[in-house]
C-alpha cells in the first residue's frame, strides 16, 4: 500500500510517518505543499492508494487541493483523509463535500488514524475491484456486440430480389434480429424478430435462434412449420427460475420468385406493409408471440404478385421513435409507410430513423425492405 502524507509542518510529517511505519505501511511519500503533492501524482512513480492531507496549508489548503484532485479522472478515486486541528463542523463538512472520504482531529490518536486508514483502503479496494469488473464487462459487451453484428446478414441484390436492413440497438446489445437465407434458385427464407427486453440475455437468445434458424428453414420450408419449430426450441430453454419467460415476436416469410408467392406467419409482430399492384397489404395472419405457450395455433398468410412488389418490415421501436406519445402510433406509422412506397432505402432511413435520434430512442429499431425484380 502506498500513502502520501501532505503537511507543511515537518514535525507533523515525521510523526504521522512514524505511526504509519509502526502500523506496517512502508511505502510512504511526503509532500510539504499541495503543489508538491500534484507533482508526485503527475510523476506517477508509484500507484497511490491513500492521501493524508493537512487542512491548513499556505497557498492552497487541503480543501482546495481535494477539490482539484476530484476534477482529475486519474486521481479522483484515491481516498483522502483530512487531518486537522480545527473543530469547525462547517469546515469539516466542506472538506467532505469537496471529496474527502474521512477526517482525523489533532492531536492524532494513532489507533484511530490506523483504523480510519484501514477503512479507507478497504473501501478503495472494493472500488478498484468493481472498476476492474466493469472494465471486463465492458470488454465482453463490446465483443458480444461485434459478434452480434457479424451474424446479421449482408444485403442481397441478385436477379430475383433486393433485401436491405438497418438495425439500431438502444443499448450496447439489442434484442432485434433479422436474417435471410437463399434456399434454392428461386426461394428465400426471411425473418425479422423482436426479443423481449434488451442487453446480454436477449442478445444471447437471439444468437441461439440464429444458430437453429438456417437448419429449420431448409428442413421445414413451410412458414407455419418453421415458426412451430422455433416455438419448440424456445420452450426447451430452462426458464423456471425466471419471473417471466422470454419470448419474441416475429414475421417469417417464404418468398418464391418463380411461383410469385409470399407465404408468411406473423407471430405477434407489427404487420409488415406490402405494396402489390398499387395496393397496400398488411401482413397480419399468424399466431401469438413465440415462446409463450408449448402449443400454438398458427394461421399462414399468402400473397400473390405479378408485377414487382416492395415490402417493409419493422420492429416496434420504429413506432416508439416516431409516435411515442400516440396511442394510435402503429396505425399512423402504417399510413406513413404506405405513403412512402416510392422512397428508396436511404430515404426511408432518413425519414423514419434520422441520425439525430439521440435520447429519443428507447427501444431497439429494425427496418427491412424487400423488393422483387
Amino acid at each position: 500500500m502506498s500513502i502520501i502524507i501532505v503537511d507543511d509542518n515537518e514535525t507533523n510529517l515525521s510523526m504521522i510517518e512514524k505511526i504509519l511505519k509502526n502500523g506496517g505501511y512502508n511505502r510512504i511519500l511526503k509532500a510539504t505543499s499541495a503543489n508538491e503533492l500534484f507533482r508526485l501524482l503527475e510523476i506517477g512513480l508509484i500507484h497511490v492508494d491513500l492521501i493524508l492531507m493537512d487542512m491548513i496549508m499556505p497557498v492552497m489548503d487541503g480543501i482546495a487541493a481535494t477539490d482539484r484532485i476530484q476534477l482529475d479522472e486519474r486521481f479522483r478515486d484515491i481516498p483522502i483523509i483530512i487531518i486537522t486541528d480545527i473543530g469547525d463542523s462547517n469546515k469539516l463538512a466542506e472538506a467532505l463535500d469537496a471529496g474527502a472520504s474521512d477526517y482525523v482531529m489533532r492531536p492524532v490518536n494513532k489507533i484511530e488514524l490506523l483504523a480510519r486508514i484501514r477503512s479507507a483502503l478497504k473501501l478503495k479496494f472494493e472500488k478498484d475491484r468493481h472498476k476492474e469488473r466493469d472494465k471486463r464487462i465492458k470488454f465482453e459487451l463490446d465483443l458480444a456486440k461485434r459478434i452480434q453484428q457479424s451474424v446479421l446478414n449482408e444485403p442481397i441484390n441478385d436477379r430475383n430480389v433486393s433485401i436491405q436492413a438497418i438495425c439500431k440497438p438502444s443499448f450496447e446489445l439489442g434484442g432485434d434480429f433479422y436474417a435471410w437465407y437463399r434456399i434454392d434458385r428461386n426461394r428465400y427464407g426471411i425473418i425479422l424478430l423482436d426479443m423481449m427486453g434488451h442487453g446480454i440475455s436477449s442478445s444471447l437468445i437471439c444468437m441461439f435462434i440464429s444458430s437453429i434458424l438456417q437448419d429449420s428453414i431448409k428442413k421445414y420450408l413451410d412458414p407455419a412449420l418453421v415458426v412451430k419449430e422455433l416455438n419448440r426450441y424456445m420452450n426447451q430453454l430452462d426458464m423456471t427460475d425466471q419471473l417471466s419467460n422470454y419470448y419474441f415476436t416475429a414475421i417469417y416469410i417464404l418468398l418464391d420468385t418463380k411461383l410469385k408467392t409470399i407465404e408468411y406467419v406473423n407471430a405477434g409482430h407489427p404487420p409488415g406493409v406490402v405494396y402489390i399492384n398499387d395496393k397496400v397489404h398488411l401482413m397480419t395472419e399468424g399466431c401469438c408471440a413465440i415462446g409463450f405457450f408449448e402449443d400454438i395455433e398458427i394461421n399462414k398468410g399468402i400473397l400473390h404478385y405479378k408485377d414487382p412488389f416492395k415490402m417493409l418490415l419493422f420492429t416496434d421501436g420504429l413506432i416508439d421513435l416516431n409516435f411515442h406519445d400516440n396511442e394510435d402510433g402503429l396505425d399512423k406509422l402504417i399510413i406513413e409507410l404506405s405513403q412512402s412506397k416510392d422512397l428508396d432505402f436511404p430515404a426511408l432511413i432518413q425519414k423514419f430513423i434520422p441520425d439525430d435520434t439521440g435520447n429519443e430512442q428507447h427501444d431497439d429499431i429494425c427496418l427491412v425492405m424487400i423488393s422483387s425484380k
